[in-house]
């Protein structure tokens, strides 16, 4: 993904919330929310800020670069995980890297196909 718009659709869709929740939250209104998304207009840095509050990685939606996180702010399964990469072979690093990659991916994949179905089912269901 190239660009603040697709970044910030994904940084929305990750949280799970609508375009007019999303808005809500940067103050803003749904069509804004989704010209900003498809790069039309560029947000401002209140809106940012706003975001941010609810967990929004706003350097990866403006640089494109996740934040790092803080050693002290890792759980004890992510320092293991982490100790585990930096003593592979960069080789193995990539391998690893690829296969969080895909599992993030798929249930990235996963959480929308739910979504949808869950939105298909409450549609269908007789008032």
């Amino acid at each position: 993904m190239t660009g603040i718009g697709p970044r910030l659709r994904e940084e929305r869709e990750r949280l799970e919330l609508t375009q007019r929740e999303f808005g809500q939250v940067g103050g803003v209104e749904p069509n804004a929310q989704g010209k900003y998304e498809n790069g039309e207009r560029s947000p401002r840095a209140d809106y940012l800020a706003a975001v941010s509050t609810i967990g929004v990685d706003v350097l990866y939606v403006v640089l494109g670069r996740r934040t790092p996180l803080a050693q002290q702010a890792l759980s004890g399964g992510e320092e293991k995980v982490l100790e585990t990469y930096r003593t592979l072979p960069t080789s193995g690093q990539a391998v690893l890297g690829n296969l969080a990659s895909s599992l993030a991916e798929m249930a990235a994949n996963y959480s929308t196909r739910s979504t949808v179905q869950k939105k298909t089912r409450a549609r269908n269901t007789p008032d």
